[in-house]
């Protein structure tokens, strides 16, 4: 990553930031240094205002290209050479693969850079399990299947800080009156009878195979979650910061601008949702997640690894244009400045789609289509360096994931602990991740271009000091990484429309791979040549999705 390094808080550049930014320097930040990684913003940019590239400066051929380094396109580099196909290259934009899953690393330990966790996946979530059997992080166990216990996360799993204490939980129920009760109880009563009207089940590609959404599902995408909410008469201020907070998490944006569906879609396609008192069990309550102190870039390294010289990162596609025998894709490679043309006989554009409508020359009418109709989050995440462990207010012991209730910062989620998982007990420096998505803040795009990383770090560190009044003298160092554009927001009518795009599931080889998987026929995007596959092709960023529909596109290429 190219980095600069700073002192918050100091004379001359960083005086300069913060003044821009409308913050001052704070003597309590002043020996905290940091520096921020936007590889992506600057080369993405840097493109969109070009006006002309270098001619190709050669030709390479292969079977298949696959356009994107993200878990999409790193699943389907994965399903292809399990089907036996090892005449590929992946391009990829940042210096590491990964995507929104990239791992990262801050004085020297672990830290994620985007996404930190992965629930244990459903039935439903058929290639997501296999995946994660050949890593050996599941296995069947007296005709059970069984996680491995290094990685799934350690307890306590969550608190909430409120009132000054921290409680055990997201669900806040400190000092919870009998009404707020009875609405979260009859908010689980609506997520049973959704899923019952008609099942939820992540990926989404295997509820919409039959070519759409149900009926019962098309109503709830009709309107924003919050309309529902209001329909059902569940005003409770708790319960509806609890149902923003999720939201925000997986979609990027509050309950008053994702779908219904989306909203119910979240309890629903996983674990459900209990009131306090109401769940059979401690793991209903709190369900399984898998996670490592790089989060999920723990996975991403992993399906990276086998690749070797076909993967080509610090590239950028510029232009993809299919033609009747074959696909040309003319990439930048960005520390050379060479642009190298690329033919293959498919190729897979694992790219989110507002890049996509950029570079595919003459795209299928349903690429530009879906490009109008998605709006994407943008998200912060600062990863702060702590010399030893903090010393905690009051009530629940540290947790993984810890939030503020009514964060002050905008966007803010609270922060997880990359060092949670440490089976070592005794005190030692760790790495705590705070999120911000901003997808409910409509300048927020614009100042993350603007605002200096100092913008963000100042927001991070103040907000945590409230909970953590010695995070300024333990904090040593801050990275900031922002992301233009995150993840798609599941607006209303997204669901639908994307559900109609592929009716017909996609035909390959099928047959056995070499790890026993079977590629199972799914909807998928396609052209003749070339294959969309990204989550953004969901309408939401989940990695369940995003391997899902790698895969799938993966299985199409190799056929």
């Amino acid at each position: 990553m190219q980095r600069r390094s700073f002192v918050l808080g100091a004379i001359g550049t960083v005086g300069a930031a913060w003044a821009t930014s409308g913050c001052q320097p704070q003597a309590p930040y002043a020996h905290i240094t940091g520096g921020s990684s936007n590889t992506a913003l600057q080369r993405g940019h840097a493109l969109r205002d070009a006006t002309a590239w270098p001619a190709p400066s050669h030709t390479r051929h292969v079977q298949v290209l696959i356009a994107g380094g993200g878990v999409a396109g790193l699943a389907a580099a994965r399903a292809m050479q399990l089907a036996g196909v090892q005449d590929f290259a992946l391009l990829e934009l940042e210096d590491t693969p990964g995507g929104n899953s990239r791992p990262g690393q801050v004085g020297g330990l672990a830290c994620p850079l985007g996404a930190h966790y992965l629930p244990v996946p459903g039935d439903a979530a058929r290639e997501v399990q296999d995946w994660l059997e050949e890593l050996g992080l599941r296995q069947r166990v007296a005709g059970r299947w069984r996680y491995d216990d290094r990685y799934l996360c350690h307890s306590p799993q969550e608190r909430l800080y409120q009132d000054g204490t921290w409680h055990k939980g997201l669900l806040p129920t400190h000092q919870a009156s009998a009404s707020t009760l009875a609405q979260y109880r009859r908010f689980a009563q609506a997520v049973r009878s959704a899923h019952q009207a008609a099942p939820f089940a992540m990926p989404t590609l295997t509820t919409w195979e039959a070519g759409g959404m149900p009926a019962a599902h098309r109503a709830l995408d009709a309107i924003t979650f919050a309309q529902w909410l209001a329909q059902q008469g569940l005003d409770d201020a708790h319960l509806r910061w609890y149902l923003d907070h999720c939201c925000r998490d997986d979609f990027g944006a509050g309950v008053a601008r994702v779908s219904a569906w989306a909203g119910i879609h979240y309890f629903a396609s996983r674990q459900g949702f209990f009131a306090p008192g109401d769940a059979p069990s401690d793991e209903a309550e709190h369900p399984a997640v898998l996670t490592w102190p790089e989060g999920n870039g723990w996975l991403t390294q992993r399906l990276a690894a086998p690749l070797g010289d076909r993967l080509h990162t610090a590239t950028s596609v510029l232009r993809i244009t299919e033609a009747r025998h074959h696909v040309l894709v003319d990439a930048l490679h960005h520390p050379s400045g060479q642009v190298v043309r690329w033919q293959a006989q498919r190729c897979i554009v694992a790219l989110p789609v507002l890049v996509a409508r950029r570079v595919v020359q003459n795209p299928p009418a349903f690429v530009p289509a879906v490009a109008q109709r998605l709006a994407t989050a943008p998200w912060v995440v600062s990863n702060i360096h702590i010399n030893a462990p903090l010393t905690d207010r009051p009530g629940a012991a540290p947790a993984w994931d810890s939030v503020l209730y009514a964060d002050p910062t905008p966007g803010g989620l609270g922060y997880v602990n990359a060092g949670h998982q440490r089976l070592d007990p005794r005190p030692q420096p760790t790495v705590l991740t705070y999120y911000q998505a901003l997808g409910d803040h409509p300048q927020a795009r614009q100042q993350l271009a603007q605002q200096p990383w100092t913008h963000w770090a100042h927001a991070a560190l103040t907000t945590l000091a409230g909970p953590h009044p010695d995070l300024p003298a333990r904090a040593t160092h801050i990275e900031v990484t922002r992301y233009g554009h995150a993840m798609a927001i599941p607006e209303p009518g997204l669901g639908q429309f994307l559900s109609q795009i592929a009716p017909t599931p996609h035909k390959n080889k099928g047959g056995a791979l070499s790890n026993g998987e079977r590629f199972r026929p799914l909807p998928l995007p396609t052209s003749a040549r070339v294959a969309y596959a990204h989550a953004d092709w969901s309408g939401y960023s989940v990695l369940e999705e995003a391997f899902t529909r790698g895969h799938t596109a993966g299985g199409w290429a190799a056929g």
